[in-house]
């Protein structure tokens, strides 16, 4: 399954959102984002279920892709367009519950990355990039070489993840990466729909430079 366009995938966190997670969802659709994926893994299952939910029926509005982070059996149960998977999992067995669904793996090394996507996993996640205020302490921080390297070992597509901000948007892009994976930015913004909006026009910029013959 291909990506959703634009390769934006936005990654909740209510502990961090300036609003409830559906008003962040609305935003983030509205500012042109396609792809949005529930978290919030210390939520009671029926809660998250029922808040998954309600973002497949916000998503179906704007033609956009609901996914959840590890819960498979929710996606299922609420008809959310796919799941992705925590270090370790099984792209395999994701694929055989969710015949159809996007399946996207967590990776932090080449190696990692190299046997999600051999594994049948549609895209990998990989980080972190950069030092990230969501996640202080996790891991260190690849940084563009090495991400470049990763990009350069994978026999599919890399999305990166971790400190992605506006400011750094392009540098991701550049090293080949398919697709930016954002929290933080988009869960602490005062206007969501605005950073998605500013993101956005980064990465269509850096395509269309890239890209000049498909430029109008």
């Amino acid at each position: 399954m291909t990506l959703p366009v634009p390769p934006l995938l936005v990654i909740s966190d209510r502990h961090q959102a300036r609003r409830p997670l559906e008003e962040v969802a609305e935003a983030v659709f509205a500012g042109g984002c396609r792809w949005f994926s529930l978290r919030e893994k210390d939520l009671a299952p029926e809660e998250r279920r029922a808040l998954l939910a309600a973002l497949v029926a916000a998503g179906r509005r704007f033609g956009a892709l609901v996914t959840a982070h590890e819960d498979i059996e929710a996606v299922a149960a609420t008809g959310a367009d796919g799941v992705h998977l925590p270090s370790g999992g099984s792209p395999v067995a994701a694929h055989a519950r969710l015949p159809g669904a996007l399946i996207g793996a967590s990776a932090h090394s080449a190696d990692e990355a190299a046997a999600l996507l051999r594994a049948g996993a549609d895209y990998v996640t990989v980080s972190p990039v950069f030092v990230t205020a969501s996640k202080p302490g996790y891991g260190p921080a690849l940084g563009l070489d090495d991400l470049a390297r990763i990009v350069a070992r994978a026999p599919g597509p890399i999305v990166a993840l971790g400190g992605i901000t506006l400011e750094n948007a392009a540098l991701c892009l550049s090293t080949g990466v398919r697709g930016l994976a954002v929290m933080g930015e988009i869960m602490r913004a005062a206007d969501p729909q605005a950073t998605v909006e500013c993101i956005l026009r980064v990465m269509s910029g850096l395509d269309a430079a890239m890209n000049p013959s498909q430029s109008p």
